[in-house]
């Protein structure tokens, strides 16, 4: 792989006070999931954030686990979205995919919420596992930097998601 498939980061960094974040995630690949998490966790780490997870019996749910969130009584910072599709012989691969990347944008762009989408589409699960991998290509942790960074928006913009 190449060095430019995936951004060096430095430490996560966010003003105000330490965020609160939902990570829901889809373990059907558990050991895939799992490692993305733990990549999540350790950006999490650098701004002191609580993680709550929840779990949900595959990818398309999360669409409506995340509806489900943002309508519950609780208030999160924001959300990390964990999962993986692998590719199989079917279209099936390619229905669910559009569904659950459609559905998280619908519920995004309805609600304003700060979200890191780390959905995983791959043909193997060997590319799953060099994405779950705890080193910078962990999709895990880009998820996590890209919820964090739309917490700093909401913020810098005084909207509540």
């Amino acid at each position: 792989m190449s060095t430019l498939d995936s951004p060096e980061r430095g430490a996560a960094s966010l003003p105000g006070p330490a965020p609160h974040i939902l990570a829901i995630q889809a373990p059907y690949y558990r050991d895939v999931v799992e490692g993305m998490l733990r990549g999540a966790e350790r950006v999490f780490a650098d701004v002191h954030a609580a993680v709550e997870v929840a779990e949900v019996a595959g990818g398309y749910e999360l669409p409506a686990a995340l509806a489900m969130a943002l309508k519950s009584p609780r208030r999160w910072d924001g959300f990390l979205l964990l999962g993986c599709v692998v590719k199989g012989e079917t279209d099936h691969y390619t229905f669910i995919c559009e569904a659950i990347c459609q559905g998280v944008m619908d519920v995004a762009t309805r609600s304003a919420a700060a979200i890191g989408f780390g959905l995983l589409t791959v043909d193997s699960i060997a590319q799953a596992e060099a994405r779950s991998r705890n080193d910078r290509m962990n999709k895990g942790a880009e998820a996590a930097h890209a919820v964090l960074g739309q917490i700093a928006l909401a913020r810098r913009w005084g909207v509540a998601g």
